[in-house]
């Protein structure tokens, strides 16, 4: 699908459900990775996420262009826009909007295994790290101690 068959999509969208015609720009943005779609303040734009549609088909983002449209018509309207006010819960139980987008599939978790590890030397409590840091400007949490940097082997470094 295309950004003006997504734009036409939305337009069509707002008509029959909310009545009023959307009148900004709409366009896909692949670089969304958390959000099914996301609506812009100052421009009034929609932008939406193509992998909600690739992985989870047209009804799922139907449930999101709703939700969108929800931002959109209650911000240009004066009214509760945000996801806490009641103007907005209201508006996207009758247009039957979705809440939450659908999960995407995990890629690669991209978490780092500790690589270093920080001992108090009085205690000996031990403080693991992804990244190095100067241990002599810290000191122990438990016990105000001296903490001392140590590197951890790559087999030792589990989570």
């Amino acid at each position: 699908m295309t950004d003006d068959e997504l734009q036409q999509w939305i337009e069509k969208v707002s008509l029959e459900h909310f009545g009023v015609p959307f009148r900004h720009r709409a366009f896909f943005n692949a670089r969304l990775r958390s959000t099914g779609g996301r609506y812009a303040l100052r421009s009034h734009d929609i932008e939406i996420n193509p992998h909600q549609l690739r992985i989870h088909g047209e009804e799922a983002v139907e449930g999101i262009i709703k939700h969108e449209l929800c931002h959109y018509h209650l911000h240009i309207a004066g009214r509760g826009y945000r996801h806490r006010d009641a103007d907005f819960k209201r508006l996207l139980a009758k247009v039957g909007g979705s809440r939450y987008c659908q999960a995407l599939p995990d890629k690669a978790k991209r978490t780092l295994p500790f690589k270093y590890k920080l001992t108090c030397s009085a205690c000996g409590m031990e403080y693991k790290r992804k990244r190095r840091m100067d241990a002599s400007r810290y000191r122990c949490g438990r016990c105000a101690g001296k903490l001392r940097l140590e590197e951890l082997r790559p087999e030792a470094s589990g989570s």
